[in-house]
């Protein structure tokens, strides 16, 4: 990990947490403002089951990702001015801890096409066909944790 920064926190909650606007800030500008993808698909019914991750470097939001009770990770962002920093590898790490939390036999994803090899890095293979997602191309990936 190549964060050198003085302090580096991933915070774990639910939609009801503080912390919950600056998921959904990330959220935003990477997806909906940066990705364009549509308000409608970025928002959805598994916010509210769902353990909410955000990593906080000086004090500042960086990245954000939620995981749900199936062990799917799902809607991981890193702002772009945190990313190349280690920020993502740290929050995939932690998104992998809740799913063993959860006893998933398998931590599962959807990865978008540019990111695979990031996921691979940390193990998930993918285990599907390339798909259009939100318009952007993407496959499922996962790890077997056990």
């Amino acid at each position: 990990m190549s964060v050198e920064r003085t302090q580096l926190i991933i915070h774990r909650f639910d939609t009801r947490h503080a912390l919950w606007p600056e998921c959904r800030m990330i959220r935003k500008r990477v997806f909906i403002d940066e990705q364009q993808v549509p308000v409608a698909l970025e928002w959805d019914a598994s916010d509210a089951t769902a353990m909410h991750f955000l990593v906080m470097v000086d004090g500042q939001p960086a990245a954000c990702a939620r995981v749900l009770e199936d062990g799917h990770i799902g809607r991981m962002a890193v702002l772009p001015e945190w990313r190349g920093q280690g920020i993502g590898e740290a929050l995939l790490l932690q998104a992998i801890q809740e799913c063993r939390h959860l006893q998933a036999l398998y931590a599962r994803l959807s990865a978008q096409t540019q990111a695979v090899k990031f996921y691979e890095r940390a193990g998930f293979v993918v285990c599907s066909e390339p798909y259009l997602d939100a318009n952007i191309m993407h496959v499922d990936m996962q790890l077997e944790l056990v």
